[in-house]
């Protein structure tokens, strides 16, 4: 079996399920006072400083989640919903459904939801946020990276802009842990989330980075657990499980994986008539290649790539059995006819470029 499909979900590591497992196995509460309820809170912090660590956060910031998705809806109704200064809410055209729905649910009350376009290659440039700021601007939400086309945004810059403007700035972070800098300080934003399953945790853990004072309303209530600010029993072992994953992931080699990912590139677009790179040739994700394959159905090409013991996909697994083109590729321009024919390969460093020429060469030439 071929993976790659990573952009979906990363194989579990195993040095990760190592350090979880004492706390899988475990099952003291760490609100608990009596030692074993205590050595738990121990290792749960410890985990929420090794990942504030990899953030160059604080341990405070740091709010352990059940998922991305949780993650994003937090940060976006949480923030709205806590700054009084305005109604109006900017997303980007390519935002998660994770993001673009929370930003739905706030129009049904009221805000003006506002999309940020992108160029062909899926950038979202400074100038276009720029001309959609207003003083009542309540919160942006821009992607670092995206999963569809692997196109990777200028955050630190989007990010002081908004912080020009006094604008809190979130940023899903899902797809760019591993392979892209998350250091919170230098990126400028207020807020950034995170998915375990991404890094080679088992699905269920997120974290979410809230910056001190910025404004926040908790949308889970219940025992005040992580400063009142998600209430509810902690997974300790998914925290610890994150905090290995983060620990990892610093050691990849993104280059090596970035130049087997050009080559596999090369190999398609000069195999497949007519193939077309989907996202930003340099600035996207180092495991990340997705193409348009136009006079093809790209479910075809999907099952005919599974037959071969090949795993690819289509896009957002987020999406998965909808009939309709992404909204990701019809935002770049592409019509719908050939959005249906997109096909993404993500992977990580154990996909060797033998792996990938072996995939090229399974494409329909």
């Amino acid at each position: 079996m071929l993976y790659l499909d990573e952009s979906a979900a990363a194989p579990v590591r195993r040095e990760v399920l190592e350090a979880m497992w004492p706390h899988l196995t475990g099952y003291a509460n760490p609100s608990s006072v009596h030692e074993p309820g205590t050595a738990a809170s121990r290792a749960l912090e410890a985990a929420r400083a090794e990942v504030a660590g990899h953030l160059n956060a604080r341990p405070a910031e740091i709010i352990f989640t059940s998922g991305g998705t949780e993650s994003d809806n937090a940060a976006i109704k949480g923030i709205a919903l806590a700054d009084h200064r305005g109604r109006h809410v900017l997303v980007s055209a390519l935002e998660h459904p994770a993001v673009s729905e929370s930003a739905a649910w706030l129009g049904r009350l009221g805000y003006e939801v506002e999309t940020v376009p992108v160029d062909a290659d899926g950038v979202v440039s400074p100038a276009a946020l720029a001309a959609r700021l207003r003083p009542e601007t309540t919160l942006v939400s821009i992607h670092y990276a995206n999963n569809e086309v692997g196109t990777v945004q200028d955050v630190a810059a989007l990010s002081a802009l908004c912080a020009e403007h006094r604008v809190p700035f979130h940023t899903d972070a899902v797809q760019a842990a591993g392979t892209l800098s998350l250091d919170v300080q230098a990126l400028g934003v207020s807020a950034m989330s995170l998915a375990g399953h991404k890094l080679g945790t088992p699905k269920g853990t997120g974290v979410l980075y809230l910056r001190r004072r910025t404004p926040f309303e908790p949308l889970i209530h219940g025992g005040g657990q992580q400063r009142d600010l998600r209430s509810g029993t902690e997974n300790v072992a998914g925290a610890v499980g994150m905090a290995t994953a983060l620990r990892l992931a610093a050691e990849t080699d993104v280059a090596e994986i970035a130049r087997r990912r050009d080559g596999f590139i090369d190999e398609v677009l000069a195999r497949v008539p007519g193939a077309q790179l989907t996202g930003h040739r340099t600035r996207r994700l180092a495991g990340h290649a997705s193409f348009v394959l136009p006079g093809r159905s790209g479910e075809s090409v999907l099952l005919d790539l599974e037959r071969q013991g090949i795993f690819c996909s289509s896009g957002s697994a987020c999406a998965a059995g909808s009939s309709e083109p992404s909204p990701a590729l019809k935002a770049m321009g592409y019509s719908e006819e050939i959005a249906q024919t997109a096909v993404r390969f993500s992977f990580g460093d154990s996909v060797t470029s033998e792996d990938l020429a072996r995939a090229a060469a399974a494409l329909p030439g």
